[in-house]
């Protein structure tokens, strides 16, 4: 992460924060106002860093692709990097209060570990995932484990059999690690896939419990048994508060650091936490789509809580593709709420020209899809008590054997 956090500064988009700033709401305040990597020498009396990847420039220069590329790379990757075995990390006793653990929101259950990768592993098999975790102790922490999920399963297996669950948690690992944690990919290919975005391998150290981790400013081991404590509030992708739930509670045995560690917190809500919980999906849709019809390129945008909205941009082959497009997308992405395809000449990552693909080429009678009844986002707030939505596609493309009646001026022609 030091070294990533390096080349950012060479490009003149770090903010060195010299001044004592507080880990309860104040650098959150400071995050909410910009995209630009924030360097906190003294947080609370340690050094933190956030929004690391709040811009889709900083995420495709973390993951080694250009910005307009980033898709393409992702729905190509084989997730078959390699772990280069680095020998076994001796721990001390674990205490957060060594750690600038921030509080976000007024509102908020307590302390949040936002950016903690946590590493779960079952007979062989090593799941990574971001959890959202209240520090409710010097070595405990409740974890929102979201049901199905394979950290939930993995932990319900650890159960049945009179177990617990062992796990690791790295807080300030390289961005493509993290962003690796956030995707959905084969069973147990976390690793590899941060592997594979760094050149092929990745070395990786084994905790007292057996779990592997990779290189991380900070590492803390221990278990998942049958003990529970109450978490939330918390503000999600949608900036709203979700409720407070019985979550299972890790508690944590043992803590290495490095020298003067970095912390990393992702803001609730932010940049980053959006674009984290939707680019991954990016490629899954990107692919779905290639197999009804010629994809180009895939973005959940910003304003659609980097989750929730997507623009696909395609070349149409029949006329029926805008379509089934859309129905592919939905598939790929169950959260998906609202979906636009477009041409080849309208960019998908800029907000006014989908808007004109809107104006110009939809007939509402023909253009849209309603579908009802359908499983929707759980972050939704609109959402219905059974977990129902409505979902809306819109097919904004020009008819084909048209194309003429939509041909825009300019001195290229």
């Amino acid at each position: 992460m030091r070294k990533f956090i390096d080349e950012m500064r060479e490009q003149g988009l770090v903010d060195e924060i010299e001044r004592p700033v507080s880990t309860r709401f104040e650098a959150a305040q400071m995050a909410v106002k910009t995209d630009r990597v924030l360097y906190f020498h003294d947080c609370d009396g340690k050094e933190a860093v956030m929004n690391l990847t709040a811009d889709r420039r900083a995420l495709a220069a973390a993951l080694g692709a250009d910005e307009k590329g980033l898709i393409r790379r992702l729905a190509a990757a084989n997730y078959d990097g390699n772990l280069k075995p680095m020998g076994k990390l001796e721990m001390r006793p674990a205490d957060f209060s060594e750690l600038p653990v921030m509080t976000f929101y007024p509102k908020d259950g307590g302390p949040y570990i936002t950016a903690g990768i946590v590493f779960s592993r079952l007979d062989g098999v090593e799941n990574a995932s971001i959890h959202r975790m209240m520090v409710t102790g010097k070595d405990r922490v409740a974890a929102r484990l979201v049901e199905g999920r394979h950290t939930y399963v993995m932990h319900r297996e650890a159960l049945a059999r009179g177990e617990r669950l062992p796990i690791a948690m790295v807080i300030g690992a390289h961005p493509a690690v993290t962003f690796a944690s956030c995707t959905r990919v084969p069973e147990g290919r976390e690793l590899q896939f941060a592997a594979e975005l760094l050149g092929g391998e990745l070395p990786v150290w084994e905790c007292p419990n057996g779990v592997l981790v990779p290189e991380a400013e900070i590492v803390l081991e221990g278990y998942i048994g049958n003990e529970t404590a109450e978490e939330g509030p918390f503000v999600d992708i949608t900036g709203t508060y979700d409720f407070e739930r019985i979550q299972p509670v890790i508690e944590f045995t043992g803590m290495w650091t490095k020298e003067n560690p970095v912390y990393h917190s992702i803001l609730p809500g932010g940049s980053e936490h959006r674009l984290l919980m939707g680019v991954p999906y990016e490629p899954k849709i990107y692919r779905a789509v290639a197999g009804v019809t010629t994809v180009r390129n895939v973005v959940l945008t910003t304003g659609g809580c980097g989750y929730l909205h997507g623009i696909v941009q395609v070349r149409k082959n029949t006329q029926g593709d805008g379509k089934n497009a859309i129905m592919a997308a939905f598939a790929a992405h169950t959260s998906l709420k609202h979906v636009v395809v477009v041409d080849e000449d309208i960019d998908p990552f800029d907000p006014e020209d989908v808007e004109y693909a809107i104006a110009t080429r939809v007939r509402g009678d023909r253009d849209l899809m309603v579908v009802t009844g359908v499983r929707g986002s759980s972050l939704d707030p609109c959402r219905e008590g059974d977990g129902t939505n409505v979902k809306i596609g819109v097919d904004a493309t020009m008819t084909l054997g048209e194309e003429e009646k939509f041909v825009r001026a300019g001195w290229d022609e």
